[in-house]
């Protein structure tokens, strides 16, 4: 079996990918290693008979796939959050660069080669591209990979243990974050009290969306100079302290639902496929205008969004819809609804993104000495996607695909690269930890991932006043890794987790790329 497998590449690959996806789907206590399953089973292969490598341009093609992916999804949201969120971000920075000089120093007193010693920083705070980055200052060397994949698993358990004590903290001793209500939203029917109430877009400003107004047994949609009447009915959409704000200002909630009666206006979710929508607001569309409809929420991926004029669309996107019922055929048109569309890349868009991500990478910046710098095949993706990202569209080209489809692309790229850099790590592995240097590649790992939670743990609570879910989603992003996000959203199910995670995260990726290779370089 094994001489099969090494005379066939595309079978070991397979091989390989399987037995890590289904270790990566094994739970304990709610938590798995989901994608690093892939790492420890090629580990596992490889340390059998080294001859089972996966070959290692598989690896740099996943890698490129996964950083890139990450980019894009990030890019929206991360230029727009630099300025509110630079307080953050830079606390996340100096905790970055506090473990490096820690890994630097635990290196020399324990006498730790410097490739070892970036695979260990890389690894403890569980940042693939920042290995690859480290592998790619030392010609491929597979010292990164030792320390690395003993670091792994203790940064992954020590910062979910770091997310449990913040949760508890928060819980024990609430701060003014912690009382913040999230903004989920809702929707509620208000009776119109008696009186002069001003135009709907004047009460716009409170970030809310009217549906359907019900005058005299007649439903319709309302526009922005809609001026309501003592005895409407009113159905609003907003996040669930609006709505308290709004039902103050109108009159008063009633039990009545509108949208059970379709006999005038319909209510459907349509799916954003079109892609000459991209990048477009969702103002720009004028559906009132154009259809007498409105839009109230946007689902995108597992969260629900205010559908209000200046948000930007997405392909994936499913908006809901209340439009006359002879109108909603021509508004999916608009939109596409085509659930085949929106697992379709604009392959134009995406390759040239990758190939020119891939081609940034390859420049050195001297550092003197003779040593270089270089983004690296992780690096510049990243960079270029979170460029494009932020421009979601440029003429007929998409850069943002589906979200779906963005999701699968980067889960595969993440598998296939940890799946090479462990069946050509094996062996190195076995003889580490069958070595004194095993037990000091783990001490130091605990010491580096202890450290860096308390580190950051104080000063986001003491001097940032994070409440838990933020607390613990920065603390996700720091460590860029998915299974502290998801052991976080299950305890708190609070929409600020995930967002503070989006801000940090390509933030924490790209300094840790930079900082892998400079201490390999040291």
């Amino acid at each position: 079996m094994i001489d099969l497998l090494v005379e066939h590449p595309v079978a070991l690959i397979f091989t390989v990918l399987a037995c890590g996806a289904a270790l990566g789907a094994v739970r304990v206590k709610g938590v798995s290693l989901g994608p690093a399953g892939a790492l420890f089973a090629g580990l596992a292969l490889s340390a059998v008979d080294e001859r089972l490598a996966i070959p290692e341009v598989v690896g740099s093609v996943g890698l490129a796939l996964f950083t890139y992916g990450i980019g894009l999804s990030s890019g929206p949201q991360f230029f727009s959050s630099l300025r509110p969120q630079a307080r953050s971000l830079g606390v996340v920075a100096l905790c970055l660069v506090a473990a490096a000089g820690l890994v630097h120093l635990l290196g020399r007193l324990l006498s730790l080669g410097q490739g070892t010693v970036a695979g260990l920083y890389a690894g403890a705070l569980t940042n693939t591209p920042a290995l690859a980055a480290a592998r790619d200052a030392l010609d491929g060397s597979t010292e990164p990979v030792v320390g690395y994949s003993v670091a792994y698993p203790i940064g992954v358990v020590g910062m979910i243990l770091a997310a449990a004590i913040a949760l508890r903290i928060a819980r024990r001793h609430p701060n003014a974050d912690d009382r913040d209500v999230p903004l989920a939203l809702g929707t509620r029917t208000i009776r119109v009290g008696p009186g002069d109430h001003p135009p709907l877009q004047d009460l716009g400003a409170t970030a809310a969306v009217f549906a359907r107004v019900e005058r005299d047994g007649e439903q319709m949609v309302p526009g922005p100079d809609f001026e309501v009447r003592a005895g409407d009915l009113v159905a609003v959409t907003a996040p669930l302290a609006v709505l308290d704000e709004v039902t103050a200002l109108l009159g008063e909630a009633v039990d009545a639902q509108l949208s059970h009666d379709r006999s005038r206006l319909d209510m459907r979710r349509i799916v954003v496929s079109a892609r000459q929508l991209t990048g477009r607001r969702l103002g720009d569309l004028e559906l009132h205008h154009r259809f007498g409809a409105v839009a109230t929420r946007v689902r995108r991926g597992d969260v629900d969004l205010l559908a209000h004029d200046d948000l930007t669309l997405q392909p994936g996107d499913r908006v809901r819809v209340v439009a006359p019922r002879e109108h909603m055929g021509a508004i999916s048109t608009l939109l596409g609804d085509s659930e085949r569309r929106i697992g379709e890349l604009d392959a134009v868009g995406y390759m040239f993104g990758l190939a020119l991500g891939s081609l940034i990478g390859l420049i050195e910046v001297p550092l003197g000495g003779g040593a270089s710098f270089a983004l690296g095949t992780a690096g510049g993706p990243l960079v270029v996607g979170l460029l494009l990202g932020r421009l979601e569209r440029t003429g007929p080209i998409t850069w943002q695909p589906p979200y779906g489809a963005g999701l699968s692309i980067r889960q595969l790229g993440t598998i296939l690269f940890l799946g090479t850099v462990g069946s050509r790590s094996g062996s190195a592995l076995v003889d580490a930890v069958s070595s004194s240097q095993g037990i000091k590649l783990a001490f130091a790992a605990i010491v580096v991932v202890a450290a860096t939670a308390a580190m950051f743990l104080f000063a986001g609570r003491r001097l940032l006043g994070l409440g838990g879910a933020r607390l613990t989603g920065t603390l996700a992003g720091l460590e860029t890794q998915p299974a502290v996000l998801a052991f976080a959203n299950e305890q708190t199910d609070d929409d600020r987790v995930s967002t503070a995670y989006a801000i940090v995260f390509p933030v924490a990726m790209l300094l840790k790329i930079v900082l892998a290779q400079l201490i390999a370089l040291l």
